[in-house]
């Protein structure tokens, strides 16, 4: 990356700076130029897309993204430790990169978005990485106002995104992910690609939204995935009885004797336009 675009290495960036991770932040650098290049890459062609990242950190993300062509990049940092490294890249791409101060759980990202395709990709600080992919799945309107997600987050959470029935992994993320779009995991990350190296192996997954998800009423839907869930051992008949229990599933003609696990997401769109 250096050779490629011509600036420091990470490495020497971080330690110029000061910039140790901090565990309070959910801090993990990416600091493998390898690596940074694959996750921008899995997002496909991004030079007419304008790019949101969230946690860009010292950068090393943000400069894989502009050195393989994205139009532009908005990133939101929490840590104003890193805003003289992120300045740095920023002068390098002259009006190419915009740096955000600011909690992206707090981040109106619909209304940052221009015309044009814009992309989400990040390795999100593992304290908020799920809400903001719940948030994302949950825009104002549908289509998203983004093309596609490119995300990085613990492997556990990866294999809750795409799991669907019969999948010891599916719960309520599984069925909201599968619901709104078609999601893949791209390839592990292991952690001595990290500086500090996390305790788990981690995972990029790519979602793109669905053109047209089945009709359903989010809050419809959240109620029952968390009663289905919530007792997730138990007959649907018992898990579901705050909601109607065996009267809501024959409403909905789905056996009141399986269990959550084993119902589709069109199933569970189904329970919830019964309601």
């Amino acid at each position: 990356m250096a050779a490629l675009d011509g600036l420091p290495p990470l490495r020497d960036v971080i330690q110029r700076h000061g910039l140790d991770a901090r565990k309070a932040l959910g801090q993990n650098f990416l600091l493998d130029l390898n690596l940074t290049q694959k996750v921008a890459r899995t997002a496909g062609a991004l030079e007419e897309a304008t790019v949101f990242e969230v946690g860009p950190g010292p950068g090393g993300l943000t400069r894989a993204i502009l050195a393989l062509g994205a139009k532009k990049v908005i990133a939101i940092e929490r840590d104003a430790r890193c805003l003289p490294a992120l300045a740095e890249i920023a002068d390098h791409y002259p009006g190419r990169l915009e740096v955000i101060e600011g909690d992206a759980l707090k981040t109106d990202f619909e209304a940052l978005a221009p015309e044009g395709p814009v992309k989400i990709i990040a390795n999100l600080p593992y304290n908020v990485g799920t809400q903001l992919l719940v948030n994302w799945l949950l825009p104002k309107a549908w289509p998203p106002f983004w093309q596609s997600l490119t995300l990085m987050f613990q492997k556990e959470v990866g294999e809750r995104i795409v799991a669907g029935e019969d999948d010891d992994h599916y719960g309520r993320l599984g069925v909201l992910c599968g619901w709104r779009t078609e999601a893949r995991m791209a390839f592990d990350v292991p952690p001595q690609a990290f500086t500090p190296p996390p305790k788990v192996t981690s995972t990029v997954v790519h979602l793109v939204p669905r053109a047209n998800p089945i009709p359903c009423a989010v809050a419809n839907l959240e109620k029952v995935t968390q009663s289905a869930f919530g007792q997730r051992r138990k007959m649907l008949r018992q898990s579901l009885k705050p909601l109607g229990g065996e009267s809501l599933l024959i409403k909905a003609g789905i056996d009141p004797a399986r269990r959550a696990e084993t119902l589709s997401v069109e199933e569970f769109c189904l329970l919830a336009n019964s309601l």
